[in-house]
């Protein structure tokens, strides 16, 4: 754990000297923009080589090596066409199983994808950057590592679905999807999120979102049509997080005081209120899916496709309050809620579902035997 604290206090330090809307001038690299490329690199090689020289850290690190070793024999695994691939492409130029490699690969992928998404969409670097340490969507790469690859191209995404470019937006998430299939759900959500629902509108989403209650068998078989691997496991107990919740309602909260000060103030403008609307709804639509769709399996990966957002929505909305006192007030608050839920996550980083701790490199230990080697 101490390894993580000082990982994430070194990095959370060099993102604090990042400016991402640096003074550019004409044929002249900045003192700013040097500073920029120096601490980024930074950041990027210390996330990336804690994720890389990891060995069997993380809840499903084995099953991975497991399933990677099936591909290798052209057996049946229920992964997608991008994974297969890749492993067949490392396995092949290594020679070997080289499975250390593969999770280079994506953590070098992952680290770089969330930090563009940062770097170009965030309000303010640093604090989104600390929001998303804290917040422990890093730590958890270590674990489900397709999805997380899939995560990071979904905070990317955003920034085409603000830009109206639907083209670059689709052919992204498309790509995506070969890597981890559910990254699709994000095409229908993130556009939602962007329409400029009206109040009457929003009662028939309400009025539909009931049908969770009464149709749960239903909307079960719709989930395992599309995934046949979740029948008969426990995939399909569902399940939700009281947290997450927590955190969403936190959040709008927090939106809807804001919005409250802007109007007052009148100081809202039309680019900043489409970049509201569609952060605000995706948290809405998260809220929404904890709370009437607990029952479907893995509930919190759709959620988190939404909840990622969190990461750029507090940074806008803070920049959004001109009063300096208030602004400050909300920011400490906003850190130490972080703080308190980055405590709460490394206190159970050891237990099943995370495992992220005792952490273990390839340079001190052994691989344990998988599935395989056992049979």
């Amino acid at each position: 754990m101490i390894l993580y604290i000082t990982v994430a206090a070194v990095t959370v330090l060099l993102a604090g000297l990042v400016n991402n809307q640096p003074v550019t001038q004409p044929y002249k690299v900045t003192r700013q923009q040097m500073c920029n490329r120096v601490c980024l690199l930074a950041v990027f090689l210390v996330l990336f080589a804690l994720s890389a020289c990891r060995l069997n850290v993380g809840n499903d690190y084995a099953k991975y090596v497991e399933f990677m070793h099936l591909v290798n024999c052209d057996s049946y695994v229920p992964t997608e066409i991008g994974f297969n691939l890749l492993v067949k492409l490392i396995y092949g130029i290594s020679g070997y199983e080289n499975y250390l490699l593969v999770f280079a690969v994506y953590a070098f992928a992952t680290v770089l994808v969330f930090l563009l998404g940062i770097y170009e969409l965030s309000d303010d670097f640093p604090l989104s950057f600390f929001l998303f340490m804290m917040l422990g969507y890093y730590f958890q790469t270590f674990s489900t590592v397709r999805y997380y690859l899939a995560l990071a191209v979904a905070l990317y995404s955003m920034k085409f679905v603000l830009r109206r470019q639907w083209g670059r937006f689709i052919v992204l998430i498309l790509l995506g999807s070969t890597f981890h299939k559910s990254l699709l759900v994000v095409i229908p959500l993130y556009v939602l999120a962007t329409l400029p629902w009206k109040k009457w509108q929003l009662a028939i989403a309400a009025l539909f979102c009931s049908t969770f209650l009464f149709l749960q068998d239903f909307y079960l078989k719709v989930v395992v049509f599309l995934y046949p691997t979740y029948e008969d496991t426990e995939y399909l107990e569902g399940g939700t997080s009281y947290i997450n919740i927590l955190r969403c309602a936190a959040v709008l909260l927090f939106a809807g005081i804001v919005l409250w000060m802007q109007k007052r103030q009148g100081t809202v403008s039309e680019m900043e209120n489409d970049r509201f609307r569609f952060y605000f709804y995706l948290n809405l639509g998260a809220l929404v899916l904890y709370v009437f769709c607990s029952f479907l399996p893995i509930i919190s990966r759709i959620g988190y496709y939404l909840t990622v957002s969190h990461v750029l929505f507090l940074p806008m909305l803070l920049q959004q309050i001109k009063d300096v006192k208030w602004r400050r007030l909300f920011r400490v608050g906003i850190l130490l809620a972080a703080v308190l839920y980055f405590i709460m996550y490394m206190s159970r980083a050891g237990n099943d579902g995370v495992l992220i701790l005792p952490y273990r490199t390839f340079f001190f230990h052994d691989m344990v035997h998988i599935l395989s080697d056992v049979n």
